[in-house]
This record gives C-alpha cells, sequence and structure tokens, in this order.
C-alpha cells in the first residue's frame, strides 16, 4: 500500500460511515429485547395453551420469509418432572413442536389479507418432519431461540426450514411442511 492509496475521509463520508457502523451495531446489540409478539399476542394467532405453548416471543418477522422467536426453559416446567428427574433435559419432541410453532405463526401472518378471524378458523397440521437432528441438550435456564426459514410455499402448504439455537450454539434441526386448514372442514 502506498501514501497515494490511501482516502482521506471529508466529515461528511466520516459520519455516514460512522453512522452506518453505530446502526448495525445497535442492531446487533438489541436483537432479541424488540418484541413483535409476546405470549398474549402468540395466544390470539395459535390455538395452544400452557403447558403445550411453546413460544414465549417473537422477535423477527418477514411475511413469507423468515420468523424469530424464542422459549425459556424452566425447571418448573412438566416436562422435567419425568425427563429426567436427576437429569434434566428438555425433550427434542418439544424443540421441534417449537419451531412447528414459530412456523405456525409465520404462515399466518404470511396468509394475504387474512383477517384475525379467518385465521381463527384455520389451524396448522403437520405434514412431515424430515431431516432432524438434535445436537447438544438443551437444559433448564436455557433459552431456545427458533429461527425458520420458507424453502417452498404453494398455497396453503408450507416447507420449512427450522434451526433452534442455545447461545449462538445450533442444538437442533429439522425440515417441516405443514398445511393450513379449515377447522371445520376436518
Amino acid at each position: 500500500m502506498q501514501v497515494k492509496d490511501i482516502k482521506i475521509l471529508n466529515k461528511f463520508d466520516f459520519y455516514q460511515l460512522f453512522t452506518n457502523f453505530a446502526i448495525k451495531y445497535i442492531k446487533f446489540s438489541l436483537k432479541g429485547f424488540f418484541v413483535l409478539y409476546n405470549a398474549v399476542d402468540i395466544q390470539k394467532i395459535l390455538p395452544h395453551r400452557y403447558p403445550f405453548l411453546l413460544l414465549d416471543r417473537v422477535t423477527e418477522l418477514i411475511a413469507g420469509k423468515h420468523i424469530e422467536g424464542f422459549k425459556n426453559v424452566s425447571i418448573s416446567e412438566p416436562v422435567f418432572q419425568g425427563h429426567f428427574p436427576d437429569h434434566p433435559i428438555y425433550p427434542g419432541v418439544m424443540i421441534i413442536e417449537g419451531m412447528a410453532q414459530a412456523g405456525g405463526i409465520l404462515a399466518f401472518k404470511s396468509m394475504d389479507n387474512a383477517s384475525q378471524e379467518e385465521i381463527n378458523n384455520k389451524v396448522v397440521y403437520f405434514m412431515s418432519i424430515d431431516k432432524a437432528k438434535f445436537r447438544t441438550p438443551v437444559v433448564p435456564g436455557d433459552q431456545l431461540i427458533y429461527k425458520i426459514d420458507v424453502i417452498r410455499n404453494k398455497g396453503v402448504v408450507w416447507q420449512l426450514d427450522a434451526k433452534a439455537y442455545v447461545d449462538d450454539k445450533l442444538v437442533a434441526q429439522a425440515e417441516l411442511k405443514a398445511m393450513i386448514v379449515d377447522k371445520n372442514k376436518v
């Protein structure tokens, strides 16, 4: 590198560079603090209730593309009475179900011009779970971060790439396929 290759920033360039950096840093630092949907909002979208509502918050949603949310895993959850009392491990099937619930919200919120009444008359059914892998045990005190991306959507059928993380470490993943159906036609 030679001296002639160095660009001297004027005040405007420096301000623009600093502002862009600051915005990216703030978005990264505060990720997860912004809540799009809390547990009460989620219950208005999904039919699940305690103890089977496995999503506490939704923090990011891009309709038709992506959703991110989390579940705080607590020792007081009923599942730990039997799985396993002396060595509590959050069951993998519960992680899959939590990812599916996040995917259900993504599908419902991606429905074009659907009213809340129309959503209330529909339910999401699993069609398949493929390529499921469990990489690390999840224990009480962990926060499961669900990141779901749309692989394909054709009409009422959704194929999703679902991943669960704890402390930025991948703990579970699967490809999920689900269908939105009318409650009264089943």
